[in-house]
Parts: structure tokens; sequence; C-alpha cells
């Protein structure tokens, strides 16, 4: 998952919205999302190839989304998959430990885990080691710190604001659009993380196009006033055509 956009408190009957991408290689597979067969509490999507996953949430409201951080000159090849942080928290909520996670984050790769209750979310950076709660706002969080002013950051926050805000009931649709945003930033606006140009103004877009690497789902996940879960999720080709949709309502435990 790569790039999250987070509205807490700030629609009229939805406490909680979050649009988010996963960006990944194509040839990685995947299982859409659905609810586990070996763990029915769970609905979340499944990488096949480490066995965790990048966004979920469980039946009784807990939910959990990763993001990588860019820094290249970071990466190892022996660590655990950041994909097994989102499933393990789905799995044992109650018991997870934030001084646990503190002390083993040195065992992944750069990261950012969001996760909590569905109104009490926080954000682990255990590059930073530094754990940020989502009090009421609009954050958006891609492959650097929670709120980094990347241009597609800055765009994905003010859009889903100025949605919220403006007084209709929402639209997974109009979501959607805000999440296909394949507009690339201009060089003089671009992070520098230590990739090459070409690849950075590449990934400088909400919605990443590719052969190779690029957005494989969105996700629209709704929360609203009586704890009704609504979340929806398509699945994207190489083309950047939508190739499956599916849809789960649930009221939370």
């Amino acid at each position: 998952m790569c790039i999250l956009f987070i509205a807490v408190n700030q629609h009229e009957h939805y406490p909680l919205v979050i649009a988010a991408n996963r960006d990944e290689f194509f040839e990685r597979p995947t299982k859409a999302s659905h609810f586990w067969p070996t763990i029915p509490a769970v609905l979340a999507g499944i990488d096949q190839q480490a066995g965790g996953t990048w966004m979920g949430i469980n039946t009784q409201g807990h939910l959990a989304a990763i993001t990588n951080i860019r820094a290249p000159q970071t990466i190892q090849n022996d660590v655990i998959s950041r994909g097994l942080l989102v499933k393990h928290y789905l799995q044992q909520a109650d018991e997870y430990s934030v001084s646990e996670m503190q002390t083993t984050r040195n065992h992944y790769n750069g990261y950012n885990l969001l996760f909590g209750r569905w109104d009490k979310l926080q954000v682990y950076n255990n590059q930073l080691n530094q754990l940020s709660a989502l009090d009421t706002g609009v954050y958006g969080l891609s492959n650097a710190r929670l709120n980094s002013p990347w241009p597609k950051i800055n765009r994905g926050i003010k859009g889903l604001n100025s949605y919220c805000q403006s007084g209709h009931d929402i639209n997974n649709n109009d979501l959607f659009a805000l999440l296909h945003d394949s507009l690339q930033a201009p060089d003089s606006e671009l992070p520098q993380t230590g990739v090459a140009l070409e690849l950075e103004r590449k990934l400088s877009s909400i919605f990443i196009q590719g052969q190779d690497y690029g957005t494989r789902s969105s996700t629209i996940l709704k929360i609203d006033a009586k704890k009704q879960v609504s979340w929806s999720e398509r699945t994207f080709n190489q083309d950047a055509l939508s190739i499956s949709e599916q849809n789960f309502t649930f009221d939370i435990n």
C-alpha cells in the first residue's frame, strides 16, 4: 500500500473515511480483498508471495494498513515482510503492543503502519521511531512521514477535505476518481528520495501507471455513525483499467 488519505470526523455521516491505493509489481501474486476462510473476522487482500496484506479491517472495528518508506539506500534483503505487520495486528489487535513494535522496528525495512480501533487510529514510523495519533482532521500517508508535503499528498488531502465538507453524501465513484489521478508533479516540486529522476516523476502521481509496477488496487473504507462498515475495492491491470470490484458491508461487533 503506497498512499492513503484519511478523514477523521470530517463528514457529518461518516466519522471515518479512507481512500487508499496499493502500488506494487504486477507480477507479485495477489488475492483481492475477501473475508479470510482461516480467520473469518478479517477482511483484507492477501499478498500470496509473503503471506501478509497491505490493508484490512476486522469485525471488531480494528484496522491496519502499511506504506513503505522510499529510501533505497537503507533497503535490506534479509528482513521480515512488512505486510505481516498488518496481518498480525488484524489477528491480535487486543494483544498488540506498541513497545514490542518499537523493539522490533529494525527487523523490517522502512514503513508507516496505520493501526488502531476505527475511532482511535495511530501511525507508527519505524525509521523515526515515531508514533502519531490521528485526531480530527484530514491526513495523507505515502512513502515518507505522515503528511509529508509531497505534491500528491497535498493534492489528495485537499481533494478529500473539500469533498467531505461539501455537504453531499459520499459517492464512491467520486473518491475512486480522486484515487485515479495520474497527474505527475513538475520536476521543481519532486521530492528527492534517492531514486532516479525518471522514476521519481513516475511515482509522483496519486495513481501510478506502468507495465511492470503501478497502482494495482484502490480501496474506499467508510464507517458511519451507526458503526456500519462499507468497503469497496477496485483492482486494475497494467493498462490502468479496472478488472474487478469487491464490495462488503457489515456492522462492527
